[in-house]
């Protein structure tokens, strides 16, 4: 088996099925005209190799990432020409997409993810159009007189890990004119801050390194002058061992920041150090030997000091803020909450509440601790039957919205409070407001997929599911609710590609966090709603052993019983834990798909009169 790095050109017609369902013979023709008479010739001339045709597709090979990108936009500027005369219905239209990767070599054929992404990405091309890889996009640099639009990261079928996505601009005034056309990011200096090391001796610490590299992304993310990897980008390659030169050419960057924590009592030890993405070179190192106390500053002089190395010239209003807390101490109970919210077991939000109430002791000004409180109270009574009084948790919400009114999580806490307690046309608002803040709020994402959910709006709920797991890869629950989504619609192979990402995830955190159920809960209702049925009940059972009695374990080992047709237990189960949820909740049972085949049994109409 042989193995290159190669430059893959993945091109097929839009709308090719209508057209031939319009005129067969006329669309054969016209197609093959423009690959004789200009694809072959401009492939050639670009020193590329037509690996296979495919119907209207073909796969195409390059040596050069530059030559490759050079070859697909001149072959769509001249089909433009050779279609104006044509009647817009009629028009063969090329999407292009192009990726540089490791590709399997066999019998003059290519395989392998390389080829996967290249096809993945053209489906963001738009008819006409050319879309690249983040690699690609940082390989051209400005070796082309094009320009390079940043449309996000995109989750790709069957791809694990999100791939930023740009399309090549080619209408615009040529790239060197200056036109202010020309996208600022164009000229940016771009960073992805990897997630630091925790070098402490207690593995439980992991919270607190994943905490700083959160907080200097954030920092970083102010400022105008520098374009900075999201952090459900850069955390997907936690615990991986691969080289700077080939994150930063996966990520599309210039320079990366890595690191490490060691934190042991009162004393932290943190290191830094910048380097240059195209060769691997220390461009600046430093080691921080302080007390907890001074945490802050730490991450304010590796942010100055990042700004400094790259000759970032800093806006007025992009100077140094006071932090959210001035206590450490707050702001580490705050972290260690945030982390056993999470899991989302009745013990694991108790004890995270008490992280969060903590932290507004320590802190009656720390608007994220008030934010957490009502995170915390939320679930526990929707999921486990706590009597919180809607009054109090909206009084949370409150507290933290006066305090900060602009921080995008508060809305979010806010919004899903509000979907709780059954007042949804708020709820969405608030929602929104916490979107419109921050696009990349995973628990904006997350409340407002459960919200759409028990409000029948599957699309949108999918929409938001999918981009809670954009946004953090170890999210397991996002994949698979958004399976059950999904079914609602009838899309029963975009439900299974979903539930197969989230499985995977599952695994993964219950090798990570074997003391909660809490993914083995999804687990066995995803096993079960695959088909692997002796799965499901290993994961029943281990579910069984850690939280025998929770509420939200008995309704989910409910909802997989049911999947398995074993309608007796799923009924024993439900009859324990319905009468303990939310109206929320039950708003979420009547259209969860997992119980259709208990739906019309007496029994389970009954369970839902009682429980109204």
């Amino acid at each position: 088996m042989k193995r290159r790095l190669t430059t893959i050109l993945s091109a097929d017609v839009a709308g090719y099925s209508r057209l031939m369902g319009t005129n067969e013979a006329e669309t054969l023709a016209a197609l093959t005209a423009h690959r004789a008479e200009l694809v072959d010739a401009m492939v050639a001339d670009h020193q590329g190799r037509i690996v296979k045709l495919i119907g209207d597709g073909m796969l195409v090979e390059f040596e050069s990432v530059v030559s490759a990108v050079d070859c697909a936009a001149k072959i769509q500027k001249e089909m433009r020409s050779r279609n104006l005369a044509v009647p817009a219905d009629r028009r063969i239209e090329f999407r292009i997409g192009v990726n540089i990767g490791d590709v399997i070599v066999e019998n003059d054929d290519i395989f392998g993810d390389g080829v996967n992404i290249a096809a993945r990405i053209e489906s963001f091309a738009k008819p006409g159009g050319v879309a690249v890889s983040a690699a690609v996009r940082e390989h051209v640099g400005n070796r082309l007189d094009l320009i390079f639009e940043d449309a996000g990261e995109q989750l790709l079928k069957n791809i694990e890990r999100p791939v930023r996505v740009y399309n090549v601009v080619l209408d615009a005034p040529h790239a060197a004119s200056g036109s202010d056309r020309v996208p600022a990011t164009a000229h940016k200096p771009s960073i992805a801050v990897l997630p630091f090391n925790n070098m402490s001796d207690d593995p439980a610490q992991e919270y607190f390194s994943d905490g700083i590299t959160e907080d200097i992304i954030t920092d970083l993310s102010k400022i105008s002058g520098l374009s900075v990897v999201a952090r459900h980008t850069v955390f997907a390659y936690k615990g991986t061992r691969v080289t700077a030169q080939r994150v930063a050419a996966e990520l599309g960057v210039s320079f990366l920041l890595e690191g490490s924590v060691r934190k042991a009592g009162q004393r932290v030890r943190i290191t830094g150090q910048l380097i240059d993405g195209s060769d691997g070179r220390h461009v600046w190192a430093e080691r921080y030997d302080r007390n907890l106390t001074d945490i802050f500053d730490i991450q304010d002089e590796i942010t100055e000091a990042i700004v400094t190395q790259l000759k970032i010239r800093l806006l007025p209003r992009e100077r140094k803020e006071q932090p959210a807390t001035a206590s450490v101490e707050a702001y580490n109970y705050c972290l260690k909450g945030r982390e056993l919210f999470h899991t989302m077991t009745k013990a694991s939000l108790q004890h995270a509440r008490r992280m969060f109430t903590y932290a507004a002791e320590l802190d009656p000004h720390f608007a994220r601790a008030y934010a957490g409180i009502a995170d915390c109270d939320s679930f526990l009574c929707g999921f486990h039957g706590v009597n919180i009084p809607p009054e109090s948790l909206l009084e949370t919400c409150a507290k933290a919205l006066d305090l900060d009114p602009d921080l995008p999580e508060v809305h979010a806490s806010h919004g899903y409070a509000l979907s709780t307690v059954g007042r949804y046309e708020e709820a969405a608002f608030a929602f929104e407001r916490a979107l419109a803040l921050d696009p990349n709020s995973h628990e904006a994402h997350y409340f407002f997929a459960r919200h759409c959910f028990v409000r029948c709006e599957y699309e949108k709920a999918v929409e938001h599911y999918e981009r809670a797991a954009e946004i953090r890869p170890d999210d397991y629950r996002s994949p698979v609710l958004a399976g059950n989504a999904l079914d609602r619609l009838g899309q029963l192979e975009e439900k299974e590609r979903f539930m197969r990402i989230g499985l995977e995830r599952v695994e993964r955190s219950m090798v990570l966090h074997p003391e909660s159920s809490d993914a083995a809960q999804l687990g066995a209702c995803t096993c079960a709603a695959l088909g692997e049925r002796d799965r499901a009940l290993d994961l029943i059972a281990r579910v069984n052993a850690i939280d025998p009695e929770d509420a939200r374990a008995c309704y989910n080992n409910a909802c997989a019983y049911a999947l398995l047709g074993e309608q007796e237990q799923a009924m024993e189960l439900l009859e324990h834990s319905l009468p303990l949820v939310s109206p929320e909740l039950h708003a979420w049972i009547r259209n969860d798909s997992d119980l259709d085949s208990i739906r019309s049994l007496p029994r389970f109409q009954g369970l839902l009169k009682a429980t109204k």
